[in-house]
């Protein structure tokens, strides 16, 4: 007991020695910062409700990524190369994770029929309770692997069963309505159309929620069932709670524009979950590993560093898109001249 109480001493004195000691007031203009760039699209973009179209996603999918390379660059410019690249590849991490979001969002918008010039709404503010509860997440964990040690553990076994369970899963078609829907269903009456973007309306002297809320509902519960395997993951990459919270941020506010962006396109990307499995599985064993190194187990210089792991990550990510597409543009040349033949 001794030995394992040295141990985590040990540990604790040397993340103290390695850590970004950031202050409250940094904190506090983070989050002014994300709170001025969510009311700056709330103005400009959902001011006045409107399909939005591939070259006005693609411009803000291009703002957001430019926000956060510049907050990276003021991260290794404060921090140094050692946090910067922590954030850029936990950034990297969660906006691949968020993008296999897209496929439960595309579910849940068309189970609901929501019309498309509500659905930048529905997203705005789904993703803007995501990063309460996502902030909750973090800071539960975060106090968890500062004081035991074995929670390496318990997030690398739960990230390699989950990537197991993605492989397993896969192809297998998402429910739109979860079990915190089916609840609000039962505990509160819903009309049947939509009414604006209003979330509940008065019928008969009665309060009725609208299909908008149930739909704000759906999306934000996903997303907090992704955050389950996204935030263990991202601890794999950096330990720091305030670039945790920042790479889950700006991911989650350049998906909205992705969505749009992207569309019917994200079905061609048909290795995804083999993608997305293999890094989750690699971050897992990364996890197990750092656990080990921390309870001086394994050697110092078996530690997976953090270059190599943005290295793997990227590798990944190229070879899973160049594949998808590859397979994808060599179905449509099949289905084409299984048509012709079939015609001639």
């Amino acid at each position: 007991m001794r030995v394992g109480t040295n141990v985590l001493t040990e540990a604790t004195q040397r993340s103290q020695q390695d850590t970004l000691g950031v202050p409250w007031w940094v904190w506090l203009a983070t989050l002014g910062g994300l709170a001025v760039l969510l009311l700056l699209d709330l103005v400009i973009v959902d001011r006045k409700p409107h399909e939005v179209k591939a070259g006005e996603a693609a411009r803000w999918v291009v703002f957001y990524v430019a926000c956060a390379i510049l907050f990276g660059l003021g991260v290794w410019w404060f921090g140094g190369d050692h946090f910067a690249v922590e954030y850029f590849t936990g950034y990297v991490v969660e906006y691949s994770l968020s993008v296999d979001n897209l496929f439960i969002f595309m579910v849940i918008m068309s189970s609901f029929a929501v019309p498309s010039i509500h659905q930048h709404r529905v997203l705005l503010i789904g993703i803007v309770l995501a990063l309460l509860f996502r902030g909750l997440f973090i800071a539960i964990g975060a106090q968890l692997i500062s004081r035991f040690v074995w929670v390496f553990f318990v997030f690398g076994a739960f990230l390699l069963w989950t990537a197991i369970s993605m492989l397993r899963d896969k192809g297998e078609s998402e429910e739109a309505e979860n079990a915190v829907v089916r609840w609000v269903r039962k505990a509160y009456p819903v009309t049947e159309q939509f009414h604006g973007t209003r979330m509940s309306v008065k019928v008969e002297g009665k309060r009725w929620l609208t299909p908008m809320f149930i739909v704000i509902v759906a999306i934000g519960s996903a997303d907090v069932m992704f955050a389950v395997d996204s935030i263990p993951a991202i601890f794999g990459i950096t330990q720091e709670p305030f670039l945790v919270f920042a790479a889950n941020a700006f991911a989650l506010m350049g998906l909205r524009q992705l969505y749009f962006l992207l569309g019917d396109l994200v079905d061609r990307l048909v290795y995804l979950s083999v993608g997305l499995s293999v890094i989750l599985a690699f971050i897992g064993f990364k996890l197990v590993v750092h656990a080990l190194h921390e309870y001086a187990l394994i050697p110092h210089w078996f530690e997976i560093g953090n270059f190599l792991s943005l290295g793997v990550i990227a590798f990944v990510l190229f070879v899973t898109a160049v594949a998808s597409l590859l397979k994808s543009r060599r179905q449509q040349r099949d289905a084409v001249n299984t048509e012709n033949a079939g015609t001639s």
